[in-house]
């Protein structure tokens, strides 16, 4: 290892020492490459094993590197979506003492997926619709600790799957500030129209290669990021009046909050001089209302929408039970240990990198909804669990290793030996790899 080599880590991790740092990123022998990045960018980032697990490398200035990794630090202890920080090197020479660019390391985040990969031929209405109110979703989020981005896009943002929706992660803090007093409604309305701007590129570019499903308006997808963020903000921090006698629209407002997934930890209540009305605001506002509860009663830590579907099947399973508990978290582990955890359990060894475990099991759910219906009939999870692995998982994509850098690319599997070009490998669209 180089003498001036400088690390900072988050956590000490032996293994940062043996990559090649030496040795610029794009020749790195393919023992240290875990898959091959494709794509525009503005920095080249490459996939690497460390220590048993995948992480993005980024070359760039040192200055950008510590810059994003504090950043991304900052965004982390604010409970932000986000990838997480790994450390950043700096000092970098090649072997004839050449400086080399700094580079900042990250972590893969599993089960994600760049927007280009939620696909397989073309980009349907409804999936554009669930990756743009994603997206919209982490931008009020952002906004709302103060976090002004600058480069908002379908491309600087991961998913993950969510229930029958995407959960959105940022991936690429390296234009993004963080303004402690909030941010102005100039600075938001900037970020807005840099999404709607960004956004209707992106799809146009896939309207270009074909990849868009006839008759989907670009424009139109892309404007459903303004509608979505602006009910979404106005839901979380409009100021409401009504007359004293409707007080019940306090509990209403906070269970139309709960039922977006956030949590108040204050609320201002004003009541006029003469009494006969009443001003609400909320202050605090945190997201991960139904996450927080089910990791509270059963340890799962999960995206929102699956802790709703989950919540919403260990309720209905309180209500079956013929056992009389003292409690919920009773319930709760009831349900956990007898239910939950033998469908997970039941999913073959091979499968189950095709999709998160709370995934599957609201998929299972799903599942049985639809066997349900089209036999007249309770159909057995047994049975349901049979069809499901047979005729629907194993099916998928392994989703756990699609994996997108901090920057507009995909990783892709490494490749040894040469690939024969066939009328199959002649019709893949090479945007599809990047």
């Amino acid at each position: 290892m180089q003498d001036s080599l400088r690390i900072t880590a988050s956590s000490i991790d032996p293994g940062l020492l043996s990559l090649p740092w030496s040795t610029p990123l794009g020749r790195w022998p393919s023992e240290h490459i875990v898959s091959l990045p494709k794509g525009l960018s503005r920095h080249l980032v490459r996939f690497a094993d460390l220590s048993g697990r995948v992480v993005a490398v980024k070359e760039t200035t040192a200055e950008m590197a510590q810059r994003e990794y504090e950043m991304l630090g900052n965004l982390g202890r604010l409970d932000v979506p986000c990838v997480s920080r790994v450390a950043v090197i700096a000092g970098r020479t090649d072997a004839e003492g050449k400086a080399l660019p700094a580079a900042l390391v990250t972590s893969h985040l599993r089960f994600s997926m760049p927007y280009r990969a939620l696909f397989t031929q073309v980009l349907r209405p409804d999936t554009a619709t669930r990756l743009v109110d994603a997206l919209a979703l982490l931008l009020v989020r952002l906004h709302n600790v103060g976090f002004y981005w600058g480069d908002v896009s379908l491309s600087n943002t991961l998913f993950r799957r969510d229930a029958g929706a995407f959960a959105a992660y940022l991936v690429d803090a390296e234009t993004g500030e963080l303004h402690e007093e909030g941010l102005t409604d100039g600075q938001r309305a900037y970020d807005l129209d840099l999404a709607r701007t960004n956004i209707a590129g992106e799809i146009m570019d896939l309207a270009a290669g074909g990849r868009l499903e006839r008759g989907v308006d670009a424009l139109e997808i892309a404007d459903g990021i303004v509608s979505s963020y602006r009910s979404l903000w106005a839901e979380l921090t409009d100021e409401e009046s009504f007359s004293t006698g409707e007080t019940w629209r306090i509990t209403e407002r906070v269970e139309r909050l709960n039922a977006l997934g956030f949590d108040i930890d204050e609320m201002s209540m004003v009541t006029t001089a003469d009494g006969t009305a009443v001003r609400i605001q909320p202050k605090v506002v945190d997201a991960g209302h139904h996450q927080r509860r089910l990791i509270r009663l059963t340890g799962l830590d999960v995206e929102e929408n699956q802790a709703r579907r989950l919540l919403n099947d260990l309720d209905e399973f309180r209500v079956r039970s013929t056992k009389v508990l003292a409690d919920e978290e009773m319930y709760a582990h009831e349900w956990l240990t007898r239910v939950f955890e033998p469908v997970v359990r039941a999913i073959p060894y091979d499968l189950r990198a095709k999709l998160e475990p709370a995934e599957v099991y609201h998929q299972v759910l799903e599942h049985r909804w639809y066997l349900s219906q089209a036999q007249s009939r309770a159909v057995p999870l047994a049975e349901v669990l049979t069809s499901y692995i047979n005729d629907v998982l194993r099916h998928r994509r392994d989703e756990a290793t699609i994996m997108g850098p901090p920057t507009e690319t995909m990783g892709l599997p490494v490749v040894t030996g040469s690939v024969e070009v066939s009328s199959d490998t002649a019709a893949i669209d090479w945007r599809d790899l990047v």
